[in-house]
C-alpha cells in the first residue's frame, strides 16, 4: 500500500458515509425523531469500513487479517446499531440533538445538516484506523488475538451496561432518580468507556513495532478521535447538560463521587 492508495480509499469511504449522513438527514426531518441519526451512524460506519476491509488489489486473495478486521467492525455495528433502534422506537427524540434544534430556532434544518456533515468529516480517523488495520500484511498472529480480545471485552462491557440502564428505566419507582449500581457505579457513561475501548482493538492490530509497517500508527486517530467526540463534543457534555436539568442535585452528588469516563472506585463525598 501506498500513501496515495491509502488516502484515495479513505476519501471514497468519507464521500460514501457523506451520503449516508445525507439520508440520515432527511430521516430526521421526515420523523423529526433524531435518534435515527445515530442509528444511521452506527450501521453506516460499520458497512462502509467492513466493505473497505475486505477491498484486494487486483489479482490478490482477501486476507485473514481483512477477514478478522471486517467481521469485528460488523459485529460492533450490528450489535450498537441495534440496541439505539430498540432506544428510537420508544423515545421521542433524542435530548441532545433536541436541545439544539430548540437553540437554533428556524435555521435548525439547515444547522442539523452541516452538523451531521461535520460528523461524517470526524468520522474519517475511525474508517482510516479500520482500513489499514486490514490491510497490515503478514501473517495473522498475537497482535490480532490482542485486538479480537479488545473487541470482545468492549462489545461484552457496553452491551452489559446498556442492559443496565435499560433494566433500570423499566423498573417501577426509579422515575427520576440516577442509575448508580452495576458498572454505573464506577463510571457516569461505561457505555461510551467500552465503545472507546472498541477502537484500541484496530491499532493493536495495525501497529508494527518493527517499523515494517508505518501505516500501522495512523491506526492511533481512531481511539483519540472517538475519545474527543465522547468525553469532549457530542457524547458526555450535551447529556449531562440535559441529566443536570432533569435530576438537578441528585445528579449532581453522582458527579462529583463518580469518575466521568474511565471506570474507578468510587470517590468519598468529602474528596
Amino acid at each position: 500500500m501506498t500513501w496515495t492508495a491509502l488516502a484515495t480509499a479513505v476519501a471514497a469511504q468519507w464521500l460514501a458515509f457523506a451520503a449516508v449522513m445525507a439520508v440520515a438527514w432527511v430521516a430526521q426531518q421526515r420523523t423529526r425523531n433524531s435518534g435515527w441519526v445515530d442509528v444511521s451512524w452506527t450501521f453506516g460506519l460499520g458497512a462502509i469500513a467492513a466493505a473497505a476491509a475486505l477491498v484486494t488489489s487486483a489479482g490478490q486473495a482477501i486476507s485473514e487479517r481483512q477477514i478478522l478486521v471486517g467481521l469485528l467492525v460488523a459485529v460492533w455495528s450490528l450489535r450498537l446499531g441495534l440496541q439505539i433502534v430498540q432506544r428510537t422506537l420508544n423515545t421521542d427524540d433524542d435530548p441532545r440533538y433536541a436541545d439544539l434544534a430548540r437553540q437554533w430556532g428556524d435555521a435548525a434544518p439547515a444547522r442539523m445538516f452541516g452538523l451531521l456533515q461535520i460528523q461524517a468529516i470526524a468520522s474519517v480517523p475511525l474508517l482510516a484506523s479500520v482500513f489499514v488495520a486490514a490491510n497490515r500484511p503478514g501473517p495473522l498472529g498475537l497482535a490480532d488475538l490482542l485486538g479480537a480480545g479488545l473487541m470482545v471485552a468492549a462489545i461484552a462491557g457496553e452491551g452489559i451496561a446498556d442492559r443496565q440502564l435499560w433494566a433500570f428505566r423499566r423498573a417501577a419507582g426509579h422515575s427520576g432518580q440516577v442509575l448508580q449500581q452495576g458498572l454505573w457505579r464506577y463510571s457516569r457513561h461505561p457505555n461510551y468507556f467500552f465503545q472507546w475501548l472498541g477502537w484500541l482493538a484496530y491499532a493493536a492490530i495495525a501497529i508494527d513495532l518493527s517499523g515494517a509497517y508505518p501505516f500501522g500508527w495512523i491506526a492511533l486517530t481512531g481511539p483519540i478521535c472517538m475519545y474527543v467526540l465522547l468525553v469532549h463534543v457530542s457524547g458526555i457534555p450535551p447529556l449531562e447538560a440535559h441529566m443536570l436539568r432533569s435530576r438537578g442535585d441528585a445528579y449532581r452528588a453522582y458527579q462529583a463521587r463518580t469518575s466521568a469516563f474511565f471506570p474507578l472506585p468510587p470517590r468519598a463525598p468529602n474528596e
